[in-house]
């Protein structure tokens, strides 16, 4: 069995991903915890599970202060409705990071993720996660946007680049633009960077919505639903922009 703890402070989406998670007859849930404050306690006096679903922002802080001051011999999978923390779970013992609502097949997909991880012997030293995780990136695939007082979830494929102007990075699909909580830099880490590419200071484009790519006498690219402005490739850019091209 997979001994699996959740941490989450709104009860019923605790127990809505309990649910979800007996749907999977290898995964046993050990404890449920709701609190910065009781999760330090629980994992500074019980053996750690193999798999942990936390969110993040919790009612006495952020689940990072958990792992942070008890460190994990767990494989962590964030859920969160909030994508401006995508970055830091990354950086710690995340394999995946499921925005909320969660999905049967996002869900299901983390599951199958975490098992990859794990050896036929079904264990693994706390010491070997950060060398197991960093195999693989972990990319974001949805990002959260709002629209006044309501929320909208864009998936990646839909997006034909990001934008940075006047200090707020755009996101650009087919029906708009919307503001992200994101840098550019920050996107570089999380992106898919087979899909995504940095081909300047101020733009990321798909691949997946160039339409045109003109090399005379400068390397400009046009996309599908691009923003008015002619995107350029930097100079410096440019050999590393048609070695991912075929890539």
């Amino acid at each position: 069995m997979i001994r699996t703890v959740i941490i989450e402070d709104e009860k019923p989406a605790s127990r809505k991903l309990e649910r979800m998670l007996n749907t999977f007859p290898e995964i046993e849930v050990v404890a449920k915890i709701e609190s910065v404050e009781e999760g330090i306690t629980w994992f500074s006096e019980n053996e750690h599970p193999q798999l942990i679903f936390s969110d993040i922002v919790l009612g006495d802080g952020l689940s990072f202060d958990i792992f942070e001051k008890v460190p994990t011999k767990g494989f962590i999978i964030y859920t969160t409705a909030f994508d401006q923390y995508t970055l830091k779970a990354f950086k710690l013992n995340s394999i995946d990071y499921l925005l909320k609502p969660i999905l049967d097949e996002d869900l299901a997909g983390a599951v199958e993720k975490f098992k990859s991880f794990i050896p036929a012997s079904n264990t693994v030293g706390s010491q070997d996660i950060k060398q197991l995780i960093r195999k693989e990136k972990s990319t974001l695939s949805r990002v959260l946007v709002k629209i006044g007082y309501n929320l909208k979830i864009v998936q990646a494929q839909e997006i034909s680049c990001f934008f940075s102007e006047n200090k707020i990075v755009y996101l650009q699909t087919e029906d708009r633009t919307y503001p992200s909580d994101f840098t550019l830099d920050e996107l570089e880490e999380v992106l898919d960077d087979k899909k995504f590419f940095r081909v300047n200071r101020q733009f990321i484009v798909s691949s997946e919505h160039i339409k045109n790519i003109h090399t005379s006498p400068y390397y400009k690219v046009d996309l599908e639903f691009q923003p008015q402005e002619e995107i350029t490739v930097s100079r410096d850019r440019v050999k590393d922009f048609k070695d991912w091209l075929v890539g």
